[in-house]
């Protein structure tokens, strides 16, 4: 009883796992900030997982992973998905990009467009 609480329920965007939380409303709440960049694929390695990316400006980025090398838990039928994509674009020679979302300081390629 006594102080209004509010029930969140919130989806994971990294591992789309539920979580809920009950929280006094006279509290304050942190917002992640999600950011989605689009990089295009120079190569990708099914075995180690390792994923090199280039941004419109040259710029090379090579720190992240293939989604279904993941730290914790089990990778989802989607990042299996975004992999299989990612991976038959690269094999027939189309340009192949990932979408990058990042926030709390965690990165992962969530979907890949293939033009071509």
């Amino acid at each position: 009883h006594g102080h209004a609480k509010a029930h969140i329920v919130a989806i994971d965007i990294f591992t789309g796992k539920k979580m809920e939380d009950l929280c006094p409303t006279s509290h304050n709440l942190e917002v992640p900030f999600v950011k989605r960049t689009e990089w295009q694929v120079c190569a990708a390695d099914p075995d180690s997982g390792e994923v090199s990316l280039m941004q419109e400006s040259g710029e090379i980025k090579e720190d992240l992973n293939l989604p279904t090398f993941v730290k914790i838990g089990e990778p989802t039928d989607e990042d299996k998905k975004v992999v299989q994509d990612l991976l038959a674009g690269l094999d027939s020679g189309k340009d192949v990009f990932a979408v990058v979302q990042a926030a709390c300081g965690e990165e992962k390629i969530v979907s890949v467009k293939v033009n071509g």
